[in-house]
């Protein structure tokens, strides 16, 4: 079951979109530079397609994408949730995922990024980042992780 801990309208996590940032819990990843390990725990409001409606509703009009971050313990839910999203909600979807295998389904997505938080690396402002973002285009990734960094 995806449980959610919190969430927020974002403006930076994923560029060009207005974004739902909803926190997903019961992370299995337990990257030791984490910098929310709190959401480790198995803990939050399940997330079903009638939560994530209700949570839609608050902010329509106001955003253009869903975000996804974490739910790695449940892949195929946050699968199912990305269809939703695109399909009955008519909104962009983009998945923050702490690992490196991608959806089975890349086409319910709009944008990506995967790989661990490693300090000694740094986020996607780095240029020595292991993380990955990337637009979905006809079902293609495109690398977009240069986007995030200062010119």
């Amino acid at each position: 079951m995806l449980k959610y801990y919190n969430y927020d309208v974002v403006f930076q996590e994923v560029p060009d979109e207005v974004s739902l940032a909803i926190n997903i819990t019961n992370c299995p990843n337990h990257c030791p530079d984490c910098h929310s390990k709190h959401l480790w725990e198995d803990i939050g409001e399940q997330l079903s397609e009638d939560e994530l409606k209700r949570l839609v509703e608050i902010y329509r009009g106001d955003i253009t994408c869903v975000l996804i971050m974490g739910g790695d313990a449940s892949k195929n839910e946050v699968e199912a949730l990305a269809h939703y999203i695109k399909h009955s909600l008519n909104l962009k979807v983009a998945w923050y995922s702490g690992r490196y295998d991608k959806p089975l389904n890349i086409s319910d997505f709009d944008y990506l990024k995967f790989g661990p938080y490693l300090e000694e690396k740094g986020g996607l402002k780095s240029a020595d980042t292991n993380q990955r973002y990337y637009k979905v285009v006809d079902g293609e990734l495109i690398d977009q992780t240069e986007r995030f960094r200062k010119r």
